[in-house]
């Protein structure tokens, strides 16, 4: 594992739910992979689709219909860190773009993610966020609270706010000291690491340029969904014993008609995911 975390950053992680700045690639692989996606953008807005490209980048389920997503799942400084904290056996459940334009007032609300992925309270799952472009204060980059992570689920409520780029609204329900918070400062082409119950949030892109991360929502074979569901995941490295997830192969082409169809079917399945 050549991007394998050392001993000290695995306990840190474990300490405050979060780590970072963890170095997953090349700034110049970063800004291959941005220009990667913004061709893609440009490719899909000149061709003839239905919907906009930012509902199957967005959704979770992008590395069943975007190429770039899955190489991005399976890039191996990303899952070298992550098999530090998670094992051998690695699947991709989910992959979303979180794109944020210069001014466009986008935000994402305090919430905890295990909240809506059906997991429960497991820590069999972890998420790295890869930075593309750099990752501020003034364009919109993670807040962690240390140590949220030990509280358990609390209480979240939906709202109609439409600038939350999170699909349901959904924030959570008690305070959170905003002094309390760490800002997630990146270069492009590191990522942070976190737990699926620690609050977290980001604010607006108020700088001149695109602020573009990749979520990536990485499970062991021992998560599995507490109603007995089967969901999708990408299998990254190792083997799946349990088999509780449905596996899929990387998308070839990219929005073609049967990565369309697998995408959506993906999407039926999952429950009402944070994104």
């Amino acid at each position: 594992m050549t991007g394998a975390l050392a001993g000290f950053q695995v306990e840190r992680y474990e300490r405050d739910g979060f780590l970072f700045p963890v170095d997953a690639m090349a700034a110049g692989e970063a800004i291959t992979f941005r220009n990667r996606l913004e061709q893609a953008e440009k490719d899909y807005a000149a061709g003839n689709h239905d919907r906009p490209i930012s509902h199957y980048l967005m959704g979770g389920g992008s590395h069943a219909v975007c190429p770039l997503a899955s190489d991005l799942c399976r890039h191996p400084g990303i899952v070298d860190a992550v098999e530090s904290l998670l094992g051998t056996d690695l699947m991709a459940w989910s992959v979303s773009f979180f794109i944020k334009d210069p001014g466009d007032g986008r935000v994402v609300t305090w919430h905890q993610d295990l909240t809506y992925w059906g997991f429960g309270e497991t820590s069999d799952q972890v998420t790295a966020w890869i930075a593309l472009t750099s990752s501020t204060v003034e364009n919109g980059c993670m807040r962690f609270v240390a140590g949220s992570h030990r509280r358990h689920l609390v209480p979240h409520r939906e709202s109609s706010f439409e600038a939350n780029l999170l699909s349901r609204g959904q924030e959570i329900a008690v305070e959170v000291d905003e002094n309390e918070a760490t800002d997630i400062l990146l270069e492009p082409g590191q990522c942070s690491l976190h737990h699926g119950l620690l609050f977290h949030s980001s604010g607006s892109n108020d700088s001149a340029d695109r602020r573009i991360g990749v979520a990536i929502r990485y499970v062991n074979p021992n998560a599995r969904q507490v109603d007995g569901s089967k969901e999708h995941a990408l299998l990254v490295r190792g083997v799946d014993r349990e088999q509780n997830f449905i596996h899929f192969a990387p998308p070839r082409h990219g929005f073609g008609p049967s990565e369309i169809a697998l995408h959506d079917e993906i999407m039926r399945s999952k429950t009402a995911a944070s994104y």
